[in-house]
């Protein structure tokens, strides 16, 4: 993969059902082609987003094929890993390498709270069982902890071929001192927080992973291109005008909203998994209220 390509908005993919739970491949594909369409930089197969805690070995494969064959080259494609136990995810590594995609993005483990050491080891041993295919971070305190600075930086320096990293921290001091720790290495830090575009370019990130991007992509990618561009009030202005539609997220168990919002713009991406419920009516018309008043309610 082109380094140079990990900028920009990078989608996680929602994986969309049928009433029975099955994974809804045409669905998937027109969600792929949607957001290529819309000016997305590239693709996150099996982000949180994604749902992949909720899919067996082989609707992995069958979703990471899907959605490689139908972005065509369009767009870079990283394949999500969250494993727990260390062979598996080498497995599932090695499952995507074989399939196509262009990189990878590594949760840290949940349930566990491992030693640096023992999170170094972890992170080492995937990115050795697939060569010099580019592996990222995936920094995610809902887990339960947060990867430490001197981890990042010790892995940036240590392992060829992990090459950069998302922070899904929300804190901006967590996310400068990634930045801090790496910025004269060749080390590519996303912000992972929607709400703060802005901020994660205008503190050196090299763009944002963004849910939102399933259904707003325009403005989503605007605000990006609009301080790449440099017009930073254009871009302060929709990421303020933004905000609040993903900020009403919240309301909703994790990661429900992302689906009820796609459904209620039309895209039919069916329910979210059991045990998660689509929103109640309430918070439906909530979101909606705030999806109307950013002017991003594209069906009523």
């Amino acid at each position: 993969m082109d380094l140079s390509l990990l900028k920009g908005i990078y989608v996680p993919i929602i994986t969309p059902v049928t009433e029975d739970e099955k994974v809804d491949v045409e669905r998937l594909r027109k969600q792929v082609n949607y957001i290529i369409e819309k000016g997305v930089h590239g693709i996150l197969a099996h982000g949180s987003n994604g749902e992949f805690y909720m899919f067996d070995d082989d609707d992995y494969e069958l979703i990471t094929r899907t959605i490689v064959e139908e972005t065509k080259g369009r767009v870079p494609v990283l394949m999500g890993i969250g494993a727990i136990r260390t062979s598996k995810a080498v497995k599932l590594a090695q499952m995507g390498k074989r399939i196509g995609v262009d990189g990878l993005s590594v949760l840290q483990p949940m349930f566990l709270k491992p030693t640096d050491e023992e999170l170094f080891l972890y992170f080492k041993a995937i990115a050795d069982s697939v060569g010099d295919l580019p592996v990222l971070l995936y920094n995610n305190p809902r887990i339960g902890y947060t990867i430490s600075a001197d981890l990042v930086e010790k892995v940036a320096e240590e392992v060829n071929n992990i090459v950069g990293m998302k922070d899904s921290s929300g804190d901006i001091n967590q996310l400068m001192e990634f930045i801090r720790r790496t910025r004269n290495l060749e080390f590519k830090v996303f912000g992972g927080k929607d709400t703060m575009i802005y901020v994660s370019l205008a503190v050196g990130g090299v763009g944002a992973v963004c849910s939102t991007a399933n259904m707003f992509p325009e403005i989503v990618t605007e605000i990006y291109n609009k301080y790449i561009e440099g017009d930073l009030k254009g871009a302060l202005d929709l990421q303020y005008r933004f905000n609040p539609v993903r900020m009403a997220q919240d309301k909703a168990s994790f990661p429900v909203a992302t689906k009820d919002m796609a459904n209620i713009n039309g895209m039919k991406v069916g329910n979210p998994v059991k045990p998660s419920l689509p929103s109640k009516d309430n918070l439906i018309e909530f979101f909606k209220d705030k999806m109307r008043e950013a002017d991003l309610l594209i069906k009523e």
